[in-house]
């Protein structure tokens, strides 16, 4: 058995989650938050069976596209205590951190 834990942009998430639980896979949905953009992101737990991978991994790359998107950043000037201007900044955000682990022990209790 394996525990995979995707790491996905909130805007993805309710999309993703009903279709995982749509193909029969138990999720648990984690909300999170980034570090580089400080937004708002989503954790999903799944348990599968180690044939069932791949398939997990396509529906998430099926629906977790990439996508462009302009966010403001401040900046501040040490110079000018106080003073901070916004910079837009053209970023990808989207796609989905994977990771797949091994489970020693599954029980529902």
């Amino acid at each position: 058995m394996k525990l995979i834990i995707a790491v996905i942009q909130k805007d993805d998430a309710s999309m993703l989650s009903s279709a995982l639980v749509e193909q029969g896979f138990s999720v648990t949905k984690l909300s999170t938050t980034g570090g580089f953009l400080t937004t708002g992101n989503t954790t999903l737990l799944i348990g599968t069976e180690d044939e069932k991978i791949g398939q997990v991994k396509e529906i998430i790359k099926s629906i977790c596209q990439t996508r462009e998107q302009i966010v403001s950043t401040p900046i501040s000037y040490s110079y000018m205590e106080g003073s901070s201007v916004s910079c837009d900044v053209n970023v990808k955000v989207g796609g989905a951190t994977v990771f797949v682990l091994d489970v020693e022990e599954f029980k529902k209790l």
